[in-house]
């Protein structure tokens, strides 16, 4: 049985998102969903194998959010609706010609405050609130593991009025700078604002591509404090080499070995070198109990690596090398080496963001056409994706 969310909006609103398309900037989407949108914000549809049947919306609120692939879903679409709000204030949409709302309030969320960029103002992501139905309060929310907030990131726009920004903070993300900038300054505090006034259990982080990113390092910041935030990461990247494309087994996990010995190697001496680190001091440990949802496609090579680094330490451990790759998994080949030849700035960068002890790893194995579709937010609420999920714990 296969249950699908879909938002729902106006027919001027949905000629208006046609437009778009015509254009580039939105996704396609199914004819299903076309035919949904003429019936208004309060149905959605539910697929059950090959047929389809529309629904009120009230027998949607509460028990699809503890659902595990609803959640999925509904993460995606709040994280989408960022992307739009976006596209509304370039193309100076606003009030009944604005495309995005639909996008959360058909889950019942409302828009509590937009986070904008201070270098082009644009904005990169956004607080949701979820608004339950009278019947329910927030201690039966909190029972069931819904969340009474959601701050959503973001990835980078191709388009002229945010590229530029977006590109800089991609490039800070390829040199581990990404926490120096003042985008995520602003994302930081409003996750420990949030936290601080509502508490940890109440908040969601959501992010795709340089959106998960920025939730990723907000997630890992605050569980070094002892904060652990449920977190949603679509197509995280990760900054490597793709040796998952590698199609021989063997002369791939033969790479993932050799990498691992020296990244070892280097990280044992750099710790004898530095007298005041303990040589059994474990970094991973602090973080082991955050365990994020990382959502991956292996046709993705901009988050494909996430299979292999995980499924490698596991590997190891089989073969006896668990101790080798316990210490490996810490550090950054790059880094190290950097570091080694007098390169690194340690002021300046931090450990690459795909360094992450525990998660919950979800992999679409459905075929992509193109590295566009791969990488898109629009198939993480798709019905009829191909997932495998595992869930990997530090020990």
């Amino acid at each position: 049985m296969k249950f699908l969310l879909v938002p729902c909006v106006s027919r001027a609103a949905f000629e208006d998102i046609n437009k778009e398309e015509e254009e580039g900037n939105v996704v396609k989407w199914p004819l299903r969903e076309r035919i949904l949108a003429f019936l208004g914000p309060y149905t959605y549809l539910l697929l059950i194998g090959r047929s389809s049947v529309i629904i009120s919306y009230n027998a949607y609120v509460l028990g699809s959010m503890t659902n595990v692939h609803h959640r999925r879903s509904v993460a995606a679409c709040l994280v989408q609706g960022v992307y739009i709000l976006e596209r509304d204030r370039q193309l100076q949409r606003h009030e009944s010609q604005a495309l995005a709302p639909p996008w959360w309030e058909f889950f019942q969320f409302k828009l509590l405050h937009q986070l904008k960029d201070d270098a082009d103002f644009s904005i990169f992501g956004a607080i949701y609130e979820f608004k339950p139905p009278p019947s329910h309060s927030h201690s039966d929310l909190s029972k069931d593991g819904i969340p009474r907030y959601v701050i959503a990131f973001r990835g980078t726009l191709t388009k002229p009025d945010s590229f530029s920004r977006d590109l800089e903070l991609d490039v800070h993300l390829i040199r581990n700078g990404l926490h120096l900038t003042s985008r995520f300054e602003i994302a930081i505090q409003a996750v420990r604002n949030m936290v601080a006034s509502v508490g940890s259990s109440n908040v969601w982080l959501a992010g795709h591509s340089l959106g998960s990113a920025m939730a990723m390092l907000a997630g890992k910041t605050v569980a070094k404090t002892g904060v652990f935030l449920e977190a949603y990461l679509f197509n995280p990247p990760f900054v490597s080499a793709p040796i998952e494309r590698i199609k021989d087994k063997r002369v791939k996990h033969g790479i993932r070995i050799a990498g691992s010995v020296i990244t070892a190697g280097l990280a044992l001496a750099a710790k004898i070198n530095h007298h005041n680190t303990r040589l059994s001091e474990d970094p991973f440990l602090a973080l082991s109990a955050w365990v994020p949802c990382l959502f991956v496609n292996p046709a993705d090579d901009i988050c494909s690596e996430y299979i292999g680094y995980f499924e490698h330490r596991k590997k190891m451990e089989e073969i006896g090398a668990g101790a080798i790759e316990k210490l490996a998994t810490q550090h950054s080949l790059g880094g190290l080496f950097m570091n080694a030849i007098g390169k690194g700035n340690v002021a300046n960068t931090s450990e690459p963001l795909h360094l992450i002890p525990s998660a919950n790893l979800i992999v679409n194995s459905t075929p992509a056409r193109d590295l566009k579709e791969a990488h898109g937010i629009h198939q993480w609420w798709k019905p009829d994706v191909q997932l495998k999920s595992q869930l990997y714990s530090y020990k």
